[in-house]
């Protein structure tokens, strides 16, 4: 089944060269323009909606930096590779990290992981019992809704820049640069722009770009229904199928988060450029029947309840 289902995908992985260009381009000018507003239009109704505006605008274009990273898009572009570098650096997820990290996410969907830079670390019920109540706490504080929601800080800044860098500064060097321009320039901002433009302008894009991407990767992968292996039992295709959500959209939340939630395809072949999953799934049967979540409050309440695999049912559970 792997295989064949695989090869069903490879039509879809050709990506249209213009039309990558174009939504990167267009999303990167309309996110300049959103930041510029903030920082600079001194009306604070106006800072407000142009600083939540730039934050959608940045988190997608980090799912088509993420795309890129895949090699969906833009593929042996020297142009695309300095844009998308400084990109990384600019949003707190330098290529290092990010491949580092991203690419044992998708070797490891589903399996049972302990802490892992930029996850969300899952244990077995039993597994976790057995833990002293420190390293309890410490495990329910990384999956709680308040770390999610300060992903700002809590994913970008520390576990994609400066985690890294201090476990591995010859290799992760990107990190403590991304984290110190990040800083530089947000002193700079306050200092010259002063505290509301700083505030509106700058760290609520940033914070937006965090809650976004921190949730809907803990949704993507916790989520009522969701289905996690051994390591003996484990194959690729299954655990893109059964333990990658399917996360219903309207049409703004599709542009804003590039497609991202059609994340049960991306996990079968991550070659698939984000403007192509769609097509993918309605011509696929097999990826016709994913396990469905939503952006609606309840599934929200539902998929952050979550905190264990309870093996004797077979499902995640609260505790």
């Amino acid at each position: 089944m792997k295989n064949d289902l695989i090869k069903e995908t490879q039509p879809f992985v050709k990506e249209d060269r213009v039309k990558s260009w174009i939504l990167f381009l267009s999303t990167f000018l309309l996110m300049v323009a959103f930041f510029i507003t903030g920082l600079f239009i001194d009306f604070t109704p106006i800072q407000i909606i142009a600083g939540i505006s730039a934050g959608l605008c940045l988190g997608r274009l980090f799912v088509i930096y993420h795309d890129y990273n895949h090699q969906a898009i833009l593929v042996k572009s020297a142009i695309a590779d300095i844009l998308m570098k400084g990109f990384g650096l600019f949003a707190l997820a330098p290529m290092s990290i990010w491949n580092h990290v991203h690419n044992h996410h998708h070797a490891h969907n589903s399996q049972f992981i302990e802490i892992v830079l930029g996850s969300f670390p899952i244990l077995e019920k039993k597994q976790f019992e057995s833990l002293s109540k420190l390293a309890q706490r410490k495990y329910l504080l990384i999956r709680h809704p308040i770390t999610i929601t300060l992903s700002y800080l809590s994913v970008f800044m520390v576990s994609f820049c400066l985690y890294p860098f201090f476990e591995n500064p010859r290799k992760h060097w990107d990190g403590v640069v991304s984290f110190i321009l990040h800083l530089l320039v947000s002193i700079s901002i306050f200092h010259s722009l002063g505290y509301t433009s700083w505030l509106l302008g700058f760290a609520v894009p940033f914070f937006v770009m965090g809650l976004l991407g921190g949730y809907v990767f803990y949704a993507q992968h916790n989520f009522p229904g969701v289905k996690l292996m051994n390591h003996d039992e484990w194959n690729y295709v299954d655990a893109a199928l059964h333990s990658s959500s399917f996360i219903k959209m309207n049409r703004f939340w599709r542009w804003v988060t590039a497609n991202v939630g059609y994340h049960h395809v991306h996990h079968v072949n991550a070659r698939i450029p984000f403007y192509r999953l769609p097509e993918a799934m309605k011509n696929i049967p097999e990826l016709q029947n994913p396990t469905i979540t939503t952006l609606s409050f309840r599934d929200i309440r539902n998929s952050l309840s979550l905190k264990l695999w309870d093996s004797e049912k077979n499902e995640m559970v609260g505790i």
